[in-house]
């Protein structure tokens, strides 16, 4: 990995690859560039409402800037695909047409709803339920040997690799390959913006698109904690099964309903290293970093000028007049 680069100025402004398109985030403005159909980039900015008390106070705002971030995040990448005419090339199935018809233009808030519904159950099924059968089934293995002392490491490590493997499956889709190649803009542009370089095309190609404040460093770090948290919060289901005399399959339900409650504190923990990762260069934001920087190497590719452009695109409207407001330690 190439050394990290230096820059002069920290900023809390961060972005999201969109189809064809990216969003960027600023103290005061939120902004939206995408490329249509016909190849222009059309741009869309509006104001962030003042934050209220509970988006910043340490520790609990990650969990509500968490939540706050996703909804913008598919409330954005719903305009992308509109903007950019991404559904328009496909015959839409008689299924489709009729939700078009039901729903009228709010099909697609209708489906992206539903999508998320799916999208939280999928999750939770695949880094809560299977790590806790995965060890069930190890442990039967085993024996009559106790390894429970091993679980939360086990867990921990599985849904670490789970994660490695999704975001290797996504480099396979083409459409999901493109966009990664705009979330390498969006890294260049701030990147580009923190050195204190103009903000051309040619200033923003020699930056580096890999950024310690990024989504996939964040999911990292929340499944890294996770395994620290559930350490020191030893709660297993033979736990459960003394105390309530409940069976085993049941235990192991209780058990993962517990490390779901335990899911708003990881987030926080690992909100707050994520700033830290993006305020300071030092061998422990190094360290913390490391592991979500190799992960860019999956969801971030080398942009072209035409992607640059839109990342500039959509920073510009979001910068503060004076460069000091970005500041992450104004925050």
């Amino acid at each position: 990995m190439s050394k990290r680069e230096k820059p002069v100025l920290r900023t809390i402004i961060g972005g999201q690859a969109l189809i064809e398109g990216i969003m960027m985030k600023g103290t005061k403005k939120v902004a939206m560039a995408v490329r249509n159909k016909n190849g222009e980039i059309e741009t869309e900015c509006e104001d962030i409402p003042e934050r209220k008390l509970y988006q910043k106070i340490p520790f609990l705002r990650g969990i509500f800037n968490f939540v706050i971030q996703l909804k913008e995040g598919m409330k954005y990448m719903n305009k992308s695909m509109e903007k950019s005419g991404y559904m328009e090339d496909e015959e839409p199935s008689k299924f489709e047409k009729w939700l078009e018809k039901t729903f009228g233009k709010s099909i697609i808030s209708v489906v992206s709803a539903v999508g998320a519904v799916f999208g939280v159950g999928l999750a939770v099924l695949l880094f809560i339920f299977l790590p806790t059968w995965l060890f069930t089934w190890v442990q039967a293995l085993f024996g009559g040997r106790d390894i429970s002392p091993f679980r939360s490491l086990f867990e921990g490590v599985i849904k670490i690799l789970i994660y490695i493997l999704y975001l290797w499956l996504t480099t396979l889709i083409k459409d999901i390959r493109r966009t990664y190649e705009y979330h390498g803009a969006e890294h260049k542009t701030i990147a580009a913006y923190e050195a204190g370089e103009e903000l051309t095309v040619e200033n923003v190609k020699k930056h580096i698109r890999f950024h310690p404040r990024c989504g996939t460093s964040f999911i990292f770090l929340v499944l890294a904690i996770s395994i620290l948290v559930t350490t020191l919060v030893p709660v297993n289901s033979e736990q459960f099964v003394i105390w309530f005399g409940v069976g085993k399959f049941v235990a192991d339900l209780m058990r993962a309903a517990c490390k779901i409650l335990l899911l708003p504190p990881v987030v926080g923990i690992s909100y707050e290293l994520i700033k830290l990762a993006g305020r300071y260069d030092n061998i422990f934001t190094r360290i913390i970093s490391a592991p979500g920087l190799a992960l860019q190497r999956l969801t971030t590719r080398e942009p072209n000028e035409g992607q640059i452009e839109c990342a500039i695109a959509a920073i510009t409207p979001v910068l503060p007049e004076k460069g000091e407001e970005g500041r992450e330690d104004k925050w």
